[in-house]
This record gives C-alpha cells, structure tokens and sequence, in this order.
C-alpha cells in the first residue's frame, strides 16, 4: 500500500500503463503464433502477408517502450529467417 499521495497516484498510473502494455504485447505475440502456425504447417505464402503487420506492431511496441529493441528486432528477424526459403548446397 503507497504510503503517500503521490506513491497512490504512481501506483494508479502503474496499473494504467500495465494494462495498455499487455494489450499491445498480446497482439504482438498472437500474430506472431499464427505466422510460425502457418510457416510450421507449409503456407509460407500466407505467413508472408501477415509479417509486414507483424513486424509493424512490433516496432511499435518497441518504439513505445513495451519491449526492447533488440528483443524486437530478435523477433522480427527470427520470424523473418522461417519464411526464408531453404538454400541448397
């Protein structure tokens, strides 16, 4: 429990921002899951269309501090690096 004014209000604005923020990374993950769904199941193709959204929210995210931007970057290059096609040697 805050022990002063402004410790309450700090705690008020907490649960504020902890919510905003678990909306924008509950969308990050969720269209994350369904492109890796699609890659796992062979529709590349239909994985490719949803990236640019994907990669648009995460940047977001990071822009706004939700997530870090490196983590993002990880991610972005990581889901980008399954829809590459497999080279052959």
């Amino acid at each position: 429990m805050a022990n002063t004014r402004s410790a309450a209000k700090q705690a008020r604005a907490a649960v504020r921002r902890r919510a905003r923020n678990r909306t924008q990374i509950s969308t990050v993950r969720t269209s994350e899951k369904k492109i890796r769904a699609l890659a796992k199941a062979g529709k590349t193709d239909e994985a490719a269309k949803l990236l640019p959204a994907f990669q648009s929210q995460i940047d977001r995210a990071a822009k706004k501090g939700v997530v870090h931007k490196n983590t993002a970057s990880r991610h972005k290059q990581r889901v980008a690096a399954l829809l590459k096609p497999a080279k052959k040697a």
